[in-house]
């Protein structure tokens, strides 16, 4: 089940929302972790079982290391989630490498990959370390614990939330008409995101892919490219905010997971922009216990290359993932060493124009899985492939230039900074941003916001009625 479908946003959500607000307190995360495995059932009834036992595993893992406090029993855990992770993910990975590099005919195991099984397992292992470090408290109610876990909001696609950043909600929250008002309109602006702009875009990258890469020429290379770069943007980050949204309607402030990170100017800068809480995860969880930056130079660049290169498995169990982390890895090697300085120093049009091209480089490898593929979209970008255009070129860019804009434009920070200019509170010289993450809004900018959230749940509805293209890039990790 994804947010972007009927079922969802007629059926589970509505009946979910009513039994939530009809609990009494005591039994609301009851009720959501009911909800929770339930959601998850829908698309994969046997993986509710692995669910629980994720669930059981790490509340009495968490149990363990806060009575013993001892590098044993926290590494237990860990390994016991990575076993679980390994096996359903990268069992079939390693097998086919070990075919290919030895005179082995190991039979594949063919297991469909348990959905959001890297962000739940990863939001698990947070836990137990943080419970190690006394940076959260060890959870004692199993009910609560499993609704953690479990939380459907934000269960297929992150954000990666750590206990200790709600540890108190999940306890003891309060809800407000306001607060569930945010939620709404936040969730409609990352529906709209999805199903209006990342779905008809990513058609254009679906035509464009699927055609002879060794004859494509160069504009249709680059037009195919950039619909994959806002593609995956609006696809993910619309994912975070229906996540941010719904986490607010049942109470709960999950951390922002992007900051406009087509804006950068280095890959640095790109990075602290994009999928914000897997790289603070990998920051705080295998970067600075490898030693960070204060081991010296050489240290660090080897932390460095570690880190990228489990970052691109994290991403799926295929090379092509392992070489797109490897990609980022050199450039941000690049730019700890000597790049970061001179880009600063450099007109923002350059190195925003470089950070750029690099990024539709990397998505090449990221979206592509054969090498040669790769190789051959790669030279048809910059010449070595087909013609400079042709006919087609030339219709995909007029057919979807309207698009194109649309997208390029919504990408940036401009759309938020023209909603706190349109709703604006002259008399009290407040603002709200559009998604109604700030307060002081007045009744006519509220009237607005609204409109606007209902206008866009409307029209999505009449689009996923209408549609039967509707893809999450994401679904695979």
């Amino acid at each position: 089940m994804v947010f972007s479908s009927i079922t969802f946003l007629f059926y589970f959500l509505p009946v979910a929302l009513g039994l939530y607000f009809l609990a009494p307190g005591k039994i609301k995360n009851l009720v959501l972790l009911i909800a929770s495995l339930f959601f998850y059932a829908w698309g994969e009834p046997a993986y509710v079982v692995l669910m629980v036992v994720s669930i059981l595993m790490n509340y009495g893992a968490g149990r363990l290391i806060a009575a013993r406090r001892n590098r044993v029993s926290l590494s237990l855990g860990i390994i016991a989630n990575l076993l679980i992770l390994g096996f359903f993910k990268y069992a079939d990975f390693v097998i086919g490498t070990l075919n290919a590099l030895l005179p082995l005919h190991l039979q594949q195991l063919d297991l469909p990959l348990p959905i959001g099984i890297s962000f739940y397992t990863f939001q698990a292992m947070s836990y137990l370390v943080d419970v190690y470090r006394k940076n959260a408290k060890v959870q004692t109610n199993l009910i609560d614990f499993g609704a953690y876990i479990s939380m459907f909001p934000q269960l297929i696609a992150g954000p990666i939330v750590r206990l200790s950043s709600i540890e108190d909600k999940l306890h003891n929250r309060t809800h407000t008409l306001g607060g569930f008002a945010q939620g709404a309109r936040r969730f409609a602006v990352g529906l709209g995101k999805k199903v209006l702009i990342a779905n008809n875009i990513g058609a254009v990258w679906d035509q464009v892919s699927a055609s002879d890469l060794t004859q494509l020429p160069v504009m249709t290379a680059w037009i195919g490219i950039a619909a994959f770069t806002l593609q995956l943007y609006f696809d993910f980050s619309g994912y975070s905010d229906m996540a941010i949204g719904l986490g607010k309607m049942f109470g709960f402030d999950f951390p922002e997971n992007f900051r406009h990170p087509y804006e950068s100017r280095s890959i640095t800068e790109f990075w602290r922009r994009w999928h914000i809480t897997l790289g603070s995860w990998f920051r705080e969880y295998v970067y600075i216990p490898l030693g960070g930056n204060k081991k010296g130079l050489k240290r660090q660049l080897l932390n460095i290359f570690i880190v990228w290169m489990l970052t691109g498995l994290w991403h799926g169990a295929s090379w092509n993932f392992v070489l797109w982390g490897l990609f980022f890895g050199l450039f941000l090697l690049l730019e700890k060493v000597w790049l970061l300085k001179r880009l600063e120093k450099t007109p923002r049009i350059v190195s925003h124009l470089y950070t750029i091209i690099v990024v539709m480089l990397s998505w090449v490898i990221f979206s592509i899985e054969e090498p040669g593929r790769i190789g051959a979209y790669i030279k048809a970008m910059f010449g070595l492939g087909g013609a400079l255009a042709d006919s087609w070129s030339m219709y995909l860019l007029t057919s979807n230039l309207v698009l194109f804009l649309i997208a390029m434009v919504g990408c940036t920070s401009l759309p938020a900074k023209l909603g706190r200019f349109i709703i604006k509170d002259r008399e009290r010289g407040k603002h709200a941003l559009i998604d109604g993450s700030e307060q002081g809004v007045s009744y006519g900018g509220l009237i607005l916001q609204n409109l606007w959230t209902l206008a866009l749940l409307v029209v999505c509805t009449g689009f996923i009625i209408a549609s039967t293209y509707n893809p999450f890039l994401y679904f695979r990790f």
